[in-house]
């Protein structure tokens, strides 16, 4: 009699693991709760890569703006110095500009026969949002530049050159979790004539 109700046991048990087998009722929550944090993850890691792709577009974009813009003179002063930094801070629009994210840098270098490459002028801009901007010198003048790639070193010429630094803070700091430094470096040579000279 024992016996019978034992193999009565064994065979209900028997069926409850069956059809636990076959329940399939909590099998999408299970898979919901592994793929969520994977998805999350990708959401808030395509956020700020697809951000500091934008912004590093943008930093390369302000240094040409300033390098071409001054370079389509022939002449330029301080009040065009400080309109040109405004413009390069509309660029970077709408992402945040202030003295501590942003640094923009305009330089005359003149290469002498021997091919050493000088600074003429140089300043510096930092901008506060759109209208603010406080100008200061750059490189001291004749300030000998090592950094200028060997093929734009043409004796006897000019190069205007252009400097963007941005620290690029991601938006959800989840997956990128300290600031990326940007910058860029961009060289064109006077269009309207041989040099751009600074007025103040």
């Amino acid at each position: 009699m024992k016996l019978i109700s034992l193999f009565k046991y064994v065979r209900s048990g028997r069926q409850l693991v069956f059809r636990f087998g076959k329940d399939k009722r909590g099998v999408a929550a299970v898979e919901f709760v592994f793929i969520v944090p994977l998805m999350l993850t990708l959401l808030f890691g395509m956020i700020d890569v697809s951000s500091g792709v934008a912004v590093d577009r943008k930093v390369t974009l302000t240094a040409r703006t300033l390098s071409d813009l001054v370079s389509q003179g022939t002449k330029v002063s301080s009040t065009d110095i400080s309109n040109f930094f405004k413009m390069g801070s509309a660029i970077m629009t709408p992402y945040a500009v202030t003295p501590a994210t942003m640094t923009q840098r305009i330089s005359a270098v003149s290469i002498d026969a021997s091919k050493n490459a000088k600074v003429v002028w140089s300043y510096s801009g930092a901008v506060s949002g759109a209208s603010s901007v406080t100008v200061t010198t750059g490189y001291p003048k004749d300030t000998v530049i090592t950094t200028i790639p060997a093929d734009l070193l043409v004796a006897n010429t000019q190069l205007i050159w252009s400097e963007v630094t941005y620290t690029f803070t991601p938006i959800t700091g989840y997956i990128i979790q300290t600031t990326v430094p940007l910058s860029e470096n961009c060289y064109t040579r006077p269009r309207q004539s041989d040099t751009v000279t600074y007025t103040s």
